[in-house]
């Protein structure tokens, strides 16, 4: 799985952990290994920008998921990998670190557990996920909980 960080938030931010949760979302929901993936960490002016510019919002959010090409995502477990087909490219998912802090605060967690939620809430939207209705949201987040449970258990071991 390659899995691209970068981080230009100006926030210090665990990246090594961001990585691993977004890996660990990847693998347990049987994404080929061969998949790419891109993360971003930006400011808020940046996330500001880009939230209108794509979503038509007003002021900054914690997360954007630009998938590549829908098309190539391999949900199965190594279907690509057996025909000799090309890695899927996931796309990008853009982290807003300053956001984040904000919702952790009301939330009553750390920064860095709303960053790794966050970072999963990513993932699943570029693996076609959404909440836009009652029984789309139910499944997403109940899904986003499962990854989030199961990776911290193996952190923590």
């Amino acid at each position: 799985m390659s899995i691209e960080i970068a981080n230009e938030s100006g926030v210090d931010v665990d990246t090594d952990a961001v990585l691993a949760v977004a890996r660990h979302a990847l693998d347990e929901m049987g994404v080929n290994p061969l998949a790419e993936l891109s993360v971003l960490l930006v400011d808020v002016d940046y996330m500001t920008e880009l939230n209108h510019r794509w979503m038509g919002g007003d002021g900054p959010t914690d997360v954007l998921a630009f998938p590549m090409d829908e098309g190539s995502v391999d949900h199965g477990p190594g279907e690509n990998a057996a025909a000799g087909g090309e890695p899927a490219l996931l796309g990008d998912i853009v982290l807003c670190p300053e956001v984040a802090a904000k919702q952790a605060a009301a939330a009553g967690h750390s920064s860095a557990d709303e960053l790794h939620l966050l970072t999963v809430h990513g993932v699943l939207h570029l693996l076609g996920y959404d909440h836009a209705e009652p029984e789309e949201e139910r499944e997403m987040f109940g899904l986003q909980a499962r990854l989030l449970a199961s990776w911290r258990s193996t952190r923590s071991r």
